[in-house]
């Protein structure tokens, strides 16, 4: 169908890495009617940050999207399966808790599980176990298993909900390859100038270190933290939100692999910060995120370097940054993505889903030219409540804590927090309950996760759990207890599952075998 003088027919994306090729293949594949040409401009002389390797479930809907094999996708960005985060000292020194993927045991006649099993824990102590006793993905990761989750609802393994880990710049090279094979145009150059129109402000091309142009309608910025066209050229302001997440720099460093890849990502709390610790096949990411305000750069070396396993494999990176979103993220006819639109710390691996989130919002509100104030507007409003909704998360970590042994935690435990955040943390405290919009990213058990696992207790349960028989329930909860144990047990650990299901790189010739009893369809 010929476009009419109204259609976007020119995309211009400033700036690769991971979000700019994850951009140009949603794009491409669902917009190149023959109306539209999709540019892409980088320069090879200008690096990607690239420390995010971790991601939250909904990349999986991401790739379906793209029609990406699981199999294929794993196997060319070195990637694992990752079923949730551990947590060590975080409420206290010496604490150890884990935010799983999936859900916590089975709700009961509408009641929530964990209500139950806070009424359980009242009436019997030690005996109820721990909440994690009653995750599939907890289980399965503390022993080092993973699988697909079971196709039957009657299987505990259908419980198992994953992410995954992977090496963000291969990633972006294959997203790359599936670009170009659908129409991307890659020009290779250093932007010089900005070229905008006099009457509407709107930018009209990019103007490349040779002196060549590339005009567009529509342009994505994907420039990272400088934000070229968004903050550089357009203006949009910065909300910084440092004074509720006070890490500015972070220190990343890959080592070699010590043993089979553990399915989960671990943070371990530092005296100003933490440590992150990514399992790949074929190395491990860890990275020191730490506030300069508290901690000068040779110490957070010194702490990320003494708490290592296995051999350094470079010289640690340092990466600077500040916490906030931009007050707009759709400027005249720019739309930033990624490091350009704003930048939470990776504590929940939330910055690839950022992307995939603001990519969901353009294919809602694709313009025309003719820009709609109404729809614009309503993509920032959407972006905004997107990262605010990270961020109350992100800080409820910091907030809830008991620790008092660095003036860095005294800040963060003491510090007044968002009005969103403190009200969520009141409900929780009289009856242990969670409310949620229906658009919030985290549901109820990753709230349930962190409260409990950083010893923020309720002071009662909700009453409507009395309403139970308590053996019933009590003998319930120990059976399902077992269960997911004995389920756990039976499955592979993380590298024979890959292995076995062909998505371990260095098996990519060799067919999949198989282990009796599973399933490797691919997603």
């Amino acid at each position: 169908m010929p476009a009419n003088g109204n259609d976007i027919t020119s995309v211009v994306i400033v700036g690769g890495g991971t979000a700019g090729w994850m951009a140009a293949a949603a794009l491409s594949k669902y917009l190149a009617d023959g109306r539209r040409r999709f540019t892409l401009v980088e320069s090879d002389a200008i690096g990607t940050v690239g420390v995010g390797e971790a991601t939250i479930p909904p990349i999986k809907s991401f790739n379906q999207m793209l029609g990406i094999d699981e199999n294929a996708f794993l196997r060319a960005t070195r990637g694992t399966f990752k079923l949730g985060i551990e947590f060590r000292n975080w409420g206290q020194v010496g604490d150890r808790y884990f935010h799983p993927f999936g859900a916590y045991g089975q709700d009961l006649h509408g009641i929530a599980f964990h209500q139950l099993w806070l009424r359980e824990r009242a009436r019997s102590g030690a005996a109820a176990g721990a909440i994690g006793d009653y995750s599939m993905c907890t289980v399965a990761a503390m022993l080092g298993r993973a699988a697909r989750p079971a196709p039957t609802a009657r299987s505990l393994v259908s419980q198992l909900a994953y992410a995954y880990h992977f090496d963000a710049g291969l990633y972006a090279t294959f997203l790359r390859t599936r670009a170009e094979e659908q129409g991307t145009v890659r020009r290779e150059g250093t932007i010089a100038r900005v070229h905008r129109d006099g009457e509407s402000g709107d930018v009209t091309a990019v103007e490349l270190a040779d002196g060549s142009l590339v005009a567009g309608d529509l342009f994505i910025d994907c420039s990272g933290f400088r934000g070229l066209l968004i903050e550089e050229t357009l203006g949009a302001g910065y909300h910084d939100w440092s004074h509720w997440l006070p890490m500015d720099r972070a220190l990343a460093v890959p080592t070699a692999n010590t043993g089979s890849p553990d399915p989960y990502t671990r943070s371990t709390a530092h005296g100003a910060g933490w440590q992150w610790r990514i399992p790949l096949q074929h190395r491990t990411g860890n990275g020191h995120v730490f506030s300069s305000s508290f901690m000068e750069r040779d110490e957070a070396t010194r702490i990320l370097l003494a708490n290592l396993e296995g051999e350094v494999l470079a010289d640690p990176r340092e990466l600077r940054f500040l916490t906030g979103t931009r007050a707009k993220t759709w400027h005249h006819n720019v739309i930033a993505l990624g490091l350009a639109s704003g930048f939470i710390e990776p504590l929940e691996s939330t910055s690839i889903h950022l992307v995939q989130n603001g990519i969901q919002r353009l294919f809602a509100l694709f313009p025309d030219k003719a820009i709609s104030p109404v729809e614009r507007d309503h993509f920032n409003e959407g972006m905004h409540a997107a990262y605010e909704d990270v961020r109350d998360f992100i800080i409820l970590h910091y907030k809830a804590t008991q620790r008092d042994d660095t003036p860095f935690w005294r800040y963060v435990r003491d510090m007044p927090v968002p009005d969103t955040l403190t009200r969520r943390m009141e409900l929780w405290r009289l009856h242990g309950r969670v409310f949620r919009d229906d658009a919030e990213l985290f549901a109820l058990p990753s709230w349930v996760a962190v409260m409990l696992g950083q010893n923020l207790w309720p002071q009662r349960h909700d009453p409507i759990a009395d309403t139970l028989d308590p053996e019933r329930v009590a003998a319930h909860m120990a059976q399902m207890r077992a269960d997911y144990r004995a389920t756990a047990e039976a499955l592979p650990t993380q590298e024979q599952f890959l292995r076995q299901a062909g998505a371990w790189a260095e098996d990519e010739a060799a067919p999949p075998a198989a282990i009796p009893g599973w399933s490797f369809a691919a997603q």
